[in-house]
């Protein structure tokens, strides 16, 4: 019997996402604090511990999506980070890795009648707000009520994904594929074996490198050239996760589908570019307006990314290619942490704004280059996903 999806279920599913994301940094952060505190290095083996569970399991993952049903897992996976939350960072990326996949796996069940980019930038939106409010929210929380209620909170927020996500009426049922054995290395395959996702996502996982190696870069260019303060350079931040949600929620809904895959690159290319122009006016108001300008490129970027996986990747394959997309991108940023610090120490953060935002940007304009080069049926292959 055909379950009948409506409007809210996506939205409902988009605002459990928003609150997790909230509940995440609100952990990350306050971690963050501790780990800062115990040793100078402590924040970037913080973050790697979570981000490398997602790129070193990202073959598993995806074969756990397409062989298990899907909301089942994603409620699995929720409660296990509920239970685990105020544990070691590992082992809750762990859960993430699992959980971002399911997620994105259950999208196009949940879009209903809406367009499936429109469907992707509401998601992508609630992941801004998680952005915007959850730094904010940390500082609260971790200053006022220290760590352990952090993490409390954290827990509480996948408790709140678990049960939305159990009380949605849809299934994404497992298709068992005749032929070989799933493998580990089937999402990278599928991912990079359709020309137009490798053109993609080969540019731009080469300039999501530079522009997660800036971030040292953007702190330094705030604090010494223009010589702002932690608030305004919040703002500066707020102004970034601003732009990512105007972007992805309402910008992305009037990108043609047979277009996708040129505004998505269009898109890094504004977001590299923003960061290589604001160096060279030295002023505060010029930071935040090429923040906002960024983050509309880095919103239109993911939004996109991951609707050209919805488009070109069959349904019952979407597990292993969201999760071979999550541990490229992750692998690129473990890539970041470990570059990013040695080049703002070696040549300032004008120059990392400078040599990471041209870098990335060269990239996704070279991508751009060989799309239009290759005409690999863009238009035909955008209609048959619609």
């Amino acid at each position: 019997m055909a379950v009948e999806v409506r409007d809210g279920h996506l939205r409902a599913l988009a605002g459990a996402i928003a609150v997790s994301a909230i509940g995440d940094w609100v952990a990350v952060i306050a971690l963050g604090f501790r780990a800062n505190d115990m040793w100078d290095g402590g924040v970037a083996l913080l973050l790697i511990c979570l981000w490398s569970p997602i790129a070193l399991l990202a073959g598993h993952v995806g074969i756990l999506v397409d062989r298990v049903e899907t909301r089942t897992l994603a409620v699995a996976a929720a409660v296990f980070q509920a239970g685990i939350a105020g544990a070691l960072a590992f082992v809750l990326g762990i859960g993430v890795a699992v959980s971002s996949t399911a997620e994105f796996a259950l999208v196009p069940l949940l879009a209903g009648s809406r367009p499936i980019g429109k469907a992707n930038g509401l998601v992508e939106s609630a992941r801004g707000i998680g952005f915007v409010a959850g730094p904010a929210l940390a500082g609260i929380v971790a200053g006022s009520a220290g760590t352990k209620y952090a993490m409390l909170a954290d827990a509480a927020t996948f408790v709140l994904i678990a049960g939305v996500l159990a009380a949605l009426p849809v299934r994404r049922r497992v298709a068992h594929e005749q032929g070989s054995k799933p493998a580990a290395r089937d999402g990278i395959k599928l991912l990079f074996g359709e020309r137009v996702l490798a053109i993609t996502l080969g540019t731009g996982a080469i300039g999501l490198v530079f522009m997660s190696a800036s971030i040292p870069g953007d702190f330094a260019y705030a604090t010494h050239s223009l010589g702002v303060g932690k608030l305004a350079f919040g703002f500066v931040l707020t102004a970034w996760a601003v732009g990512m949600i105007f972007a992805s929620n309402l910008l992305f809904s009037r990108v043609p589908l047979a277009v996708v895959a040129s505004a998505t690159l269009l898109g890094a290319a504004v977001q590299g570019l923003a960061k290589f122009a604001a160096p060279f006016w030295q002023l505060y108001v010029v930071m935040l307006v090429a923040w906002a300008i960024g983050g509309m490129g880095h919103g239109i970027k993911n939004t996109g990314f991951r609707t050209l996986i919805h488009q070109r990747v069959d349904a019952a394959q979407h597990g292993r290619a969201f999760a071979a997309f999550n541990g490229l991108r992750n692998t690129a940023e473990l890539a970041a942490l470990a570059g990013g610090a040695g080049l703002v120490t070696t040549i300032g953060g004008r120059g990392t704004l400078w040599v990471a935002g041209g870098v990335s940007a060269a990239a996704a304009l070279a991508g751009l280059l060989a799309l239009s080069a290759t005409r690999a049926q863009p238009d035909a292959a955008a209609a048959n996903a619609s």
